[in-house]
């Protein structure tokens, strides 16, 4: 229901406090589902600091969603809980202000109905979208965006789903940056089942554009397991438990999270039997899979003060009060933004920062490069003895200035990654089209084999004598038939619904792709490396407005570079230059 404030009442507040939080709450599958959910907003409404804008993941029944409502109510009035797919998309987001507009914006990709065992595809994931009203004004207003992307069953390179969850951080990136162009403060919380700095983290933190709280605070934070390779390739040593909490921002599969436990420890909690965990030991498996992202679409309002990333933490982590088991299998993060008086804001705080995201965070990790020995030393010794701190000193922090803020709409440039992770991304979508095509010539073959045997059934009925073997027959008829018009089924409409999306989604990232190509070869023309970020994005010129302040002579001349520039980008070998990426140049010169 739309609610709307009265204005004369509203007082805009000074900072916001931000909490995201996977509840797994399958019904039937999740193991005291109602007691753990139960223990859940009980202890959402003791959280400290209060939560005033929550998102929540696998809350899948909305008797759990109106219990926790229940026991939240008085410090988180409003809520929405979002009805998607077959059994609900398990999304729900709590606020101390009005929700005045929601919506569910479905993911065209989004796993496959023949794992029904896993579940993904007939739970119709997307994105909780909330318009959340702060005080009087468009200006003021919170877009937030509540997510659960495709799980991961496998191993990365190998995941056959690796494709469909890239293609959801791209989708989610788009309405993210929507909200920004906007000028509306965007929050994305949400279970991305991703690690940071991964393709798909790229994709939603270069395209937004929004900042990684965490990351901007941690800057030297983990991408991942000790054992993933890109974690083992910092060779930094596997950190201990509380150091994966509170400077990693672990989140899944910590050695604290009982659901995380082997079978016979499992079996001896639930037998009653405490279990206590050294926070010292070793903590391999721990990885960040949730995430809160912000974007500061008011930083360039003259009417707003510009937000900032306060602090950011790991929370929910207490065991239930009588069970003796974690809240969930996962562990909130939780993050809080204040906004910055306009009397401490410079003019040159408000203009807009035209870096990308990952040079803005960039800042932090160079204030960090002081210490760089130091935190070394501290990150790799996990062996300490019982009279060390439980905690290596943690490194002092700054929290990000307010001309730290991500891009608004109005800024000119926009960070591009470079063409060869577009590359990476279209060959991934390559090699699952290849298999989709596979899948459904075996379908459709299954499907014309089916129809073939049921009628040499049906002959067979018709010349056989004895009733046994008659109703074998129609048994195996019956079933082989039914098995094949669901192949059919399944390779005619589905697989082609999904060839066609992913279509979409190749031709998106063609185009991302040319894009990348244009701002590179103009820093190449150019000479420059300016034009390039510390993470190798490109910033690439949106608008051409400097123009107007050139003579006819200078327009000229620069409007001849830009014809040389594009010649290269369709003619270059070097920069994919065929007859694909001409068809995907085209809509952006």
């Amino acid at each position: 229901m739309v609610q709307k404030p009265k204005e004369d009442t509203v007082e805009i507040p000074s900072s916001i406090n931000i909490l995201s939080y996977n509840c797994w709450g399958l019904k039937y599958l999740a193991k005291w589902r109602s007691e753990r959910l139960a223990a859940i907003g009980r202890s959402l409404a003791t959280t400290v600091p209060t939560p005033e804008i929550v998102g929540l993941q696998e809350c899948w029944t909305q008797e759990d969603y109106l219990s926790i409502r229940k026991q939240t109510r008085h410090i988180l009035p409003h809520g929405k809980f979002y009805f998607s797919g077959i059994f609900g998309g398990g999304l729900a987001i709590l606020s101390k202000w009005p929700v005045v507009e929601s919506n569910m914006v479905r993911y065209p990709l989004n796993g496959r109905p023949t794992a029904f065992f896993r579940g993904d595809w007939f739970v119709g994931k997307g994105v909780a979208c909330a318009s959340i009203q702060l005080g009087p004004g468009r200006q003021n207003i919170i877009e937030v965006f509540n997510t659960h992307l495709h799980a991961p069953y496998e191993r990365e390179p190998s995941d056959s789903y690796l494709c469909h969850r890239t293609a959801q951080a791209w989708e989610i990136a788009r309405l993210m940056r929507g909200a920004v162009e906007r000028g509306h403060l965007v929050l994305g919380l949400g279970d991305f089942n991703m690690v940071p700095l991964s393709l798909a983290h790229q994709l939603i933190a270069t395209h937004a554009p929004v900042q990684d709280v965490w990351r901007v605070l941690h800057p030297e934070s983990s991408l991942g397991a000790s054992s993933q390779p890109a974690e083992r390739a910092r060779d930094r040593g596997i950190p201990n438990a509380r150091y994966n909490l509170q400077e990693n921002g672990a989140t899944c599969d910590s050695i604290l999270n009982t659901w995380r436990w082997g079978k016979q420890q499992q079996k001896a909690l639930f037998k009653g039997e405490v279990i206590a965990v050294d926070p010292y030991a070793l903590d391999p498996r721990a990885k960040r899979l949730d995430y809160i992202f912000f974007g500061n679409g008011s930083s360039t309002s003259s009417d707003s003060a510009p937000w900032q990333i306060q602090s950011a933490k790991i929370g929910m982590t207490d065991r239930h009060p009588s069970l003796n088991c974690s809240l969930s299998d996962h562990f909130s993060v939780e993050a809080t933004i204040t906004r910055v008086p306009k009397s401490q804001t410079s003019a040159s705080d408000r203009l807009p920062d035209r870096r990308s995201t990952h040079e803005q965070t960039n800042d932090s990790a160079l204030r960090a490069l002081t210490n760089a020995s130091l935190h070394r030393t501290l990150y790799t010794s996990y062996n300490p003895s019982p009279t060390s701190s439980l905690l290596p000193p943690t490194l002092p922090r700054t929290p990000s200035p307010p001309n730290s803020n991500i891009p608004s709409s109005s800024s000119r440039s926009t960070a591009r990654l470079p063409s060869g992770s577009y590359t990476e991304i279209l060959t991934l979508v390559s090699t699952y089209k290849d298999r989709e095509y596979r899948q459904r010539r075996l379908r459709l073959l299954h499907f014309v084999s089916s129809v073939v045997i049921s009628i040499i059934c049906f002959i067979g009925i018709w010349w056989s004598n004895h009733a046994g073997v008659s109703f074998m027959l129609v048994l195996v008829s019956t079933l082989n038939f039914g098995a094949g018009v669901i192949d059919g089924l399944i390779g005619g409409l589905f697989v082609g619904s999904e060839l066609r999306a992913l279509r979409e989604f190749e031709w998106e990232m063609e185009n991302a792709k040319a894009i990348a190509q244009q701002c590179e070869i103009r820093a190449e023309l150019a000479g420059t490396v300016g034009a390039q970020d510390s993470h190798n994005n490109y910033l690439c010129l949106e608008t051409r407005d400097d123009d107007d302040k050139m003579s006819p002579e200078e327009g000229k001349e620069n409007r001849e570079v830009e014809k040389e520039l594009w010649e290269k980008v369709r003619g270059s070998e070097e920069y994919g230059g065929n007859e694909k990426t001409r068809k995907g140049s085209i809509g952006v010169t």
